[in-house]
């Protein structure tokens, strides 16, 4: 068939639910209405969009299968008159394939198995997938369209494969996560693929939050040139138009909304954990959260992160004063929840704390005071969150940050009690300078928040730093060692101090297991606590 006219193409950067196969297939069908209704000829879905990314153990399940083939086979059905491409799974011969699928009326499904089935970081799809390794073409009105699926953009092979076959355009489906400069990373691999192939490429990306993971969407087209002439706008759901005639090349039709970033700042890093929180709550079924807040600055950051999420009507934040806090912590605590506009109590811990104590005092007789009595505190206000929590169906927000968490300054079953942690992976400094940033919006944080010394206000005049080296010192240290792997003596030699390299390694090793039994939090660096970093707890490993 020879085109008559541009072929008008779709992207559409939607947010799926992990298993909900019924819903995600209404979610593709409703948003190739909307396409068709734009004039498209072409709707491209990201990977694994029927499924949502990652299924991860789903995929052991029979019966998940099962309803995916069945969600196919409707999608294919229900088509409302348009090329429709979409991210599924399907089992052929006793294998497990990771698929871009084509439907178009009146025409036999089409598959493309995916080839590079990436294994690291959070990626474990060689547990799952067996790999393709053939090209698929699509012809639609006498355009051909090759297929490739995320991790093929990054490998010569599968782009060459595809355009030897005849491939005009390559339509590339991602379910890509976010983390700090890979936006960026993204653009320049795949304008290394049309640089080799001299054809345009679309790369369709996820958005959305997922567990640990959050997608930040960015979907873009690079024309023939190497050129990037469209970007959609990140951290939310779009459909955005292009036409392509392989003798005129791409022209956007929607309007680039995407910032043009090189180098992602912290509007990118904040939208970020906004959208991971509102989705981690939201989809898995609460409608509000809770949180202490303290009057410091990470629970501030997470109180404001929260409202920004899911509304202030959605959104409780309990002071627990106890004999060390503040006059400032509390009348800081006050003034954030009324500039934001939240539910606020103040429950004293006192009697509490006193009652434990009082409990105790046979088994503790001759001990002296130690952090025993400040974790005590800690762990009386994780029973007065959780059960308000339990009593109000809130989900509790965690508001430890990654430096924190790197060291063990947390309290098992005290302020580590939660369901989600949204400064999981976000250091001290980070915390900081996010906190100036959302100020930079709209007056959020009391400055006087951002301001003081950090502290714990477990023991009387305390101070972070009482404990642990300064954070212009110990992010650095942190950050070489855990998500660089780079040993004690590297960083010794990058001119920090020997004893102090030595005490942080340390403490990030035997903390481990503190750190196995925290909430889950959403993932924003190269390297992050949980699925990602798997260290053993139990090991005899030296890091001298």
């Amino acid at each position: 068939m020879t085109h008559l006219r541009p072929l008008i193409i779709a992207l559409a950067q939607i947010n799926p639910k992990v298993g909900d196969v019924a819903g995600n297939t209404a979610l593709i069908l409703d948003v190739a209405e909307q396409a068709l209704q734009q004039q498209a000829d072409v709707v491209v879905f990201p990977e694994l969009a029927l499924t949502g990314y990652p299924p991860e153990d789903l995929l052991f399940r029979p019966q998940f299968l099962q309803q995916v083939g069945s969600a196919v086979n409707e999608l294919h059905r229900s088509n409302p008159g348009l090329c429709m491409i979409f991210g599924a799974v399907s089992t052929q011969n006793g294998q497990l394939f990771n698929n871009a699928v084509a439907s178009q009326p009146g025409a036999d499904l089409q598959y493309y198995a995916k080839q590079q089935l990436p294994n690291y970081g959070v990626f474990d799809e060689q547990r799952y997938f067996s790999a393709g390794s053939q090209a698929c073409v699509v012809e639609v009105e006498g355009v051909n369209l090759g297929l490739s699926v995320c991790e093929d953009i990054w490998f010569s092979q599968p782009a060459r494969q595809v355009v030897e076959q005849g491939a005009q355009m390559i339509l590339n489906l991602n379910a890509s996560p976010f983390h700090a400069s890979k936006t960026a990373e993204r653009v320049a691999e795949v304008q290394q693929r049309v640089t080799e192939n001299k054809v345009p490429v679309c790369y369709v990306n996820l958005v959305g939050g997922q567990d640990e993971l959050v997608f930040d969407g960015h979907s873009f087209v690079i024309d023939e040139q190497g050129k990037k002439i469209l970007e959609a706008e990140g951290f939310v759901p779009s459909l955005t138009l292009l036409e392509f005639d392989p003798e005129k090349g791409v022209k956007a039709i929607t309007p680039s909304i995407g910032k043009q970033i090189e180098q992602p700042g912290l509007d990118q890093l904040y939208q970020a954990l906004v959208l991971a929180t509102r989705d981690y709550v939201t989809k898995n079924g609460f409608g509000k959260v809770v949180l202490g807040l303290s009057g410091g600055i990470d629970s501030a950051l997470v109180l404001a992160i929260a409202v920004d999420a899911l509304g202030a009507d959605a959104v409780h934040a309990i002071m627990m004063p106890y004999h060390y806090t503040s006059d400032i912590s509390v009348s800081d605590a006050a003034e954030q929840a009324n500039l934001l506009g939240i539910e606020y109590s103040q429950i004293p811990i006192a009697a509490p704390v006193e009652a434990f104590m009082q409990a105790l005092v046979g088994e503790f007789q001759g001990l002296d005071h130690d952090v025993t009595e400040e974790n005590l505190q800690a762990r009386s206000r994780g029973v007065i969150l959780m059960a308000v929590s339990n009593k109000k169906g809130a989900m509790l927000l965690t508001t430890g940050n990654k430096s924190e968490m790197s060291v063990g300054y947390a309290t098992l079953y005290g302020d580590m009690a939660g369901g989600f942690a949204p400064l999981k992976d976000v250091s001290k400094l980070q915390v900081f300078a996010l906190a100036k940033y959302r100020n930079s919006i709209s007056p959020a944080i009391p400055q006087r928040v951002i301001e003081r010394p950090p502290s714990a206000e477990l023991a009387p005049d305390q101070k972070d730093e009482d404990s642990l080296p300064p954070y212009e010192i110990l992010d650095p240290i942190l950050e070489q060692y855990i998500e660089q792997d780079r040993s004690v003596q590297q960083i010794i030699d990058e001119g920090y101090d020997t004893d102090t390299v030595k005490r942080v390694a340390w403490l990030v090793d035997v903390n481990e297991y503190k750190r196995r039994q925290s909430p889950p939090g959403v993932r924003v660096t190269r390297r992050a606590f949980g699925k990602e970093r798997r260290y053993p707890i139990t090991s005899g490993f030296r890091r001298d």
